[in-house]
């Protein structure tokens, strides 16, 4: 199984740039302008199985890119839902890369290994991502999805180390 490294959005403006949801610690690093990146794209979509990144910005918060063999906002829209990946054999792929259905109905657990709810999604920010957690009182809460607060991903629980109130919080927002 591949790393996933981000999700190609919609185009942006119409020389081929295009939007990309981010599934890595290191987009500095990984779209380096030259860098090649290969690609998960539906069979007959006509997608190139690799993309060189020919430039990289942010605006508001949103990572843009272009790719040289995308020439214009056309090949930009053909490339909407394209993942683009780390090979699994590559010797820096990212440890701690998770698909959002790996973790939907994991039971979330406090340090203690009490249960405090179920992951029920996984959203993707500018910043950081965030776990979505239906907490047992029915509450969803958002726990940021960084080591220092979820120490454990497992195959049938994660294991979270909120700041004190966090819960608090989503709890005070829903009455």
């Amino acid at each position: 199984m591949n790393v996933v490294l981000a999700r190609i959005g919609k185009p942006h403006g119409l020389q081929g740039e295009v939007t990309v949801q981010l599934h890595t610690d290191d987009p500095e690093t990984r779209f380096a302008v030259g860098a090649v990146i290969a690609t998960e794209a539906e069979p007959g979509s006509g997608v190139p199985h690799e993309l060189t990144v020919a430039s990289t910005r942010v605006h508001r918060g949103i990572w843009l890119l272009t790719f040289e063999e995308i020439p214009d906002r056309t090949g930009a829209e053909g490339l909407r839902g394209t993942r683009l990946v780390l090979p699994e054999s590559d010797p820096q792929a990212e440890d701690e890369a998770y698909y959002e259905e790996d973790l939907v109905g994991l039971e979330v657990r406090d340090t203690s290994g009490e249960a405090v709810g179920t992951v029920s999604g996984l959203e993707i920010g500018p910043a950081q991502d965030r776990l979505v957690v239906t907490l047992t009182d029915g509450v969803t809460a958002y726990v940021p999805f960084v080591k220092r607060i979820v120490p454990v991903v497992a195959d049938d629980h994660v294991v979270v180390d909120p700041p004190p109130g966090l819960f608090d919080l989503y709890r005070e927002g829903a009455e």
